[in-house]
Parts: C-alpha cells; sequence; structure tokens
C-alpha cells in the first residue's frame, strides 16, 4: 500500500518552508533518521527553490508536490508549468568557481538515490527525487 501527499502550491518563496515541513513530517512517518530527514528536506527545498527562482511572475500560478510513502522508499516529484529547459544542457558546476547560484540539481542528485530531471521548453519541469530507507539499499 501506498500514502499519497499532493501538494498544490503557489509560485512563492514564502511557500518552500511549509513544503519543506510537510515533507519532512512524511519522511519521519516513513522511518527515515533525522540525516535522511534534512537530506530529502535540503532537496526538496532546491526542487522547489528552483521553480520559485525561475519562474515567471504570476500570483495565481502553482506547481505540485508529490509524495508517495512506500515500505522502502519515500518518492517525491516537483513539478511545474513553467519554462521548461534542455535537461542535456545541464553543466557540471565548477566548485572551484562557483558564485552560489546553479547548484540546485547538482545537490539533489548528490542527497538523494534516485534521481530523474524531465522538462520539455515551453512546457514545464518535473524533477522526481527518491530516498530509500537504509535497511532497504
Amino acid at each position: 500500500m501506498t500514502d499519497t501527499l499532493k501538494l498544490s502550491v503557489p509560485v512563492k518563496p514564502e511557500y518552500v518552508g511549509t513544503v519543506r515541513l510537510a515533507i519532512s513530517s512524511l519522511a519521519n512517518k516513513a522511518g527515515f533518521d533525522i540525516e535522511a530527514i534534512e537530506d530529502i528536506k535540503v532537496a526538496v527545498s532546491e526542487a522547489c527553490s528552483n521553480i520559485v527562482c525561475h519562474s515567471t511572475i504570476d500570483e495565481d500560478r502553482l506547481y505540485n508536490v508529490i509524495c508517495e510513502i512506500f515500505s522502502d522508499r519515500l518518492s517525491i516529484s516537483v513539478e511545474d508549468e513553467g519554462v521548461g529547459f534542455d535537461v542535456n544542457n545541464i553543466p557540471e558546476p565548477d566548485l572551484s568557481e562557483h558564485t552560489g547560484s546553479g547548484l540546485g540539481v547538482f545537490i539533489i542528485r548528490a542527497l538523494m538515490d534516485e534521481v530523474d530531471v524531465s522538462s520539455k521548453v515551453g512546457s514545464g519541469t518535473s524533477i522526481r527525487m527518491v530516498k530509500y530507507l537504509p535497511e532497504t539499499v
């Protein structure tokens, strides 16, 4: 059996923390330890912040966060209907010359067990992140 939580979130920075708290609570319910929960919270924050940062300003726009709790993992999808981008052109960051921006997908991939980024220019972006419970890895 899978429990699913779906959130439709305004594309505003003040709601990123709300999503973080909701996902943190679900990760705790699923049985993750504090270190894994922190990794999940950072990854989700990065995904949501990317949407807010790269979004056109529109007071009525929403993005979706779908969290599925399985017996062995947590799967989180963050989806928008924004401008999209070419996922094949995500550059590997040069950490020695980094300015503080552009690390979102890199950080998400470092913290989560599986990450799938799909996007189409003009049609939006979806980031699916999976974290497995330690005893199932």
